[in-house]
């Protein structure tokens, strides 16, 4: 019998699976406001074998080598939505802690000068950019010191930070409110959680990997373009054995829903 790390897994589809924030009118308004709506996805397979974290990389290419998976999946080539014509032959994997249960990691914000106590983004002079604000020089020109390392490797961070920049025709917020509201939906649509029995405790259970899918010319999805704001990402669910892969393409949102 083949260890359970030489298995080959396999994926089915989970329509029946809704998110929220697909859904919801109010965050379907904010993602076409941000340039998002139409290029931020997420869809879940369920999957035949027990997830082993070490065995991350080898779980993935099974993935993206998946007919099944492969079927649905699209990329951008010179601003046109292709399939996958070329087959995977090997993928990259970036683990992404995920261990917050709350949005406390982001109270330095609002004692750091970035923004003032009400909520409102503070704005700031730039060479390029007329309608500038610190929360956006913060997030771009790696100006972390208010955040500590850990935290911001944080996925709810990430998500954080994907929602503040946006997508080509961005427009942003004159407060984090809706930033911070709309992470907070998008990460429990998303991540598994379970409560100790005994301590009552919260914790995650989700793990999470960014992932960078190459065939026989490169890397293929989620983009061609190396542009932080088009991403993909893996969250799996060891204990039902679920699989949601999250994704943004950067560009030009739709402008209805």
């Amino acid at each position: 019998m083949a260890e359970i790390s030489e298995c080959k897994f396999y994926f089915n589809p989970l329509p029946a699976k809704k998110f929220s924030f697909l859904q919801d009118k109010e965050t379907l308004a904010l993602l076409m406001k941000w340039s998002m709506l139409g290029r931020i996805s997420a869809q879940t397979f369920s999957f035949d074998h027990n997830f082993l974290h070490y065995n991350s990389e080898k779980f993935a290419l099974d993935f993206f080598k998946d007919p099944v998976v492969v079927f649905g999946l699209k990329h951008l080539v010179s601003g046109v939505w292709v399939p996958l014509d070329k087959p995977v032959v090997s993928v990259h994997v970036e683990p992404v802690p995920c261990s917050r249960v709350s949005t406390d990691l982001f109270d330095p914000l609002y004692t750091c000068g970035i923004l003032r106590p009400s909520g409102l983004v503070v704005k700031c002079l730039h060479e390029v950019h007329q309608d500038y604000d610190k929360l956006r020089q913060m997030l771009k020109e790696k100006e972390f010191c208010v955040v500590g390392r850990e935290d911001r490797a944080e996925f709810l961070f990430c998500l954080f930070k994907h929602l503040c920049l946006g997508g080509e025709l961005c427009q942003y917020e004159d407060s984090v409110d809706p930033y911070i509201r709309t992470t907070k939906k998008i990460y429990r649509d998303l991540i598994s959680v379970q409560k100790d029995p005994e301590t009552k405790k919260i914790s995650v259970v989700s793990k999470v990997f960014r992932v960078w899918v190459y065939d026989e010319s490169g890397r293929c999805f989620p983009a061609t373009p190396e542009e932080d704001q088009t991403f993909a990402y893996m969250i799996v669910d060891p204990q039902k054995r679920h699989v949601t892969l999250f994704c943004h393409f950067y560009g030009i949102g739709n402008f209805t829903f």
